[in-house]
């Protein structure tokens, strides 16, 4: 226990600081993210558990750093967050380049848009 909570607090801090930034954008490639993936498969052969996967990461701590922004009126970003007439899903964000589409707000709302239960 206290070494998940070791690696918790100081080893995935430090991989997953600005994840929400680097990941889904070109900035970490495909042997970058094989790297991350082989370091916390060794510590979890280390810990002797299974530990979330970088993927995962990302994911949760986009969905909570997007729910932040929704949540807020105030902050800059929170008319990128748009609802579908609908209601139930977000309005897609268009882009012209694959490096803004692979910026925080449209892969952020792709992750909400998958995150809702389907009526």
């Amino acid at each position: 226990m206290m070494k998940v909570n070791f690696y918790t607090s100081i080893i995935e801090s430090i991989l997953t600081s600005s994840i929400t930034t680097w990941y889904a954008a070109t900035h970490a490639t495909a042997k970058d993210k094989g790297r991350l993936h082989r370091v916390i498969r060794s510590v979890e052969r280390v810990i002797g558990c299974n530990l979330p996967s970088l993927h995962h990461l990302h994911a949760s701590r986009t969905l909570r750093r997007a729910g932040k922004i929704v949540a807020d009126p105030s902050h800059p970003g929170n008319k990128m967050f748009t609802p579908l007439p609908s209601g139930r899903r977000l309005r897609s964000i268009r882009t012209k380049t694959s490096r803004h589409l692979n910026s925080f707000f449209p892969s952020a709302t792709g992750l909400i848009n998958k995150a809702l239960p389907p009526h």
